[in-house]
């Protein structure tokens, strides 16, 4: 499965049940978002633009033929970015493949048992089992509320909706990024809300609503970018070629293993060492 928005996997380990995906030098949206490892804040301009290639990529397993995918555990720690800081969707391991049958917007496919991670499951398929393309446009809401808060998921909706209300929504911004466009961001944070609405039928459509709205959000940023941004200077990869880590592989049997590696990249070519 190729696409920009999608990690690439390289390889697989029959015999220890393990699959290599391409180096992302600079970690998860997780660990940038909460700076895990004194990194700088990424600035407002670069996180219009993540999302945008979130809901790209999710777009692009909703399309998939002939039978659409599901995530199911979309969240910050599975957005993975490279060292031009482009966003990719990983850990599709819970993906499931949905009938095109029940794959439109008012009807849901039924699983024995729920996945994903908590505060980001979809309320409805949590309570039913109904699996749909709309239980990941909850797990994007809840994302996208938290790259411009950078606040934990729980009870973020809450938060940010009475924010509105009482007009102090410019204080829920992370106050990391200087001189945020207040107006875009409350319509970046109004579209995230009606993607966590908790009835199914009330989120938008990530195709016809979500995507277009944040393309725009995009462009907007594009517009704006700092002249260090545009030629590429003052916001470099973390890791240089050579870098010693700790990476989640995907297991086979449902398991996650930890691998401590050195992984050299050159030319595009990804040499993995377990140490």
């Amino acid at each position: 499965m190729r696409h920009p928005n999608m990690v690439l996997l390289l390889g697989a380990c029959p015999e220890y049940g393990c699959l290599v995906y391409e180096y992302m030098a600079n970690g998860s949206l997780d660990d940038c978002l909460f700076r895990r490892g004194k990194i700088p804040a990424l600035p407002w301009q670069l996180r219009f633009r993540i999302a945008a290639e979130i809901a790209t990529g999710l777009n692009f397993l909703h399309q998939a033929k002939p039978k659409p995918l599901v995530h199911r555990d979309l969240k910050p720690g599975n957005i993975l970015l490279d060292r031009n800081f482009v966003s990719k969707i990983s850990d599709v391991g819970l993906a499931r493949l949905v009938p095109p049958s029940v794959a439109d917007t008012v009807t849901q496919y039924r699983m024995t048992s729920t996945a994903g991670t908590f505060c980001y499951i979809d309320p409805e398929y949590q309570q039913t089992g109904m699996l749909g393309i709309k239980s990941d446009v909850y797990s994007l809401g809840i994302m996208l509320l938290q790259i411009i808060t950078a606040k934990p998921p729980m009870g973020l909706t809450h938060h940010v909706g009475r924010a509105i209300e009482k007009g102090t929504f410019a204080e829920m911004l992370d106050p990391a990024v200087e001189e945020w466009p207040v107006a875009h961001a409350m319509h970046f944070a109004k579209l995230a809300l009606q993607c966590a609405e908790m009835r199914r039928k009330d989120r938008p459509d990530l195709a016809k609503v979500v995507l277009p709205e944040l393309n725009k959000l995009r462009d907007f940023a594009e517009e704006n970018l700092p002249m260090m941004m545009m030629f590429g200077a003052g916001f470099a990869t973390r890791n240089n070629n050579y870098s010693r880590s700790t990476v989640q592989v995907s297991h086979y049997a449902d398991h996650t293993l930890f691998f401590q590696f050195i992984l050299y990249n050159h030319n595009n070519l990804h040499h993995l060492f377990l140490l």
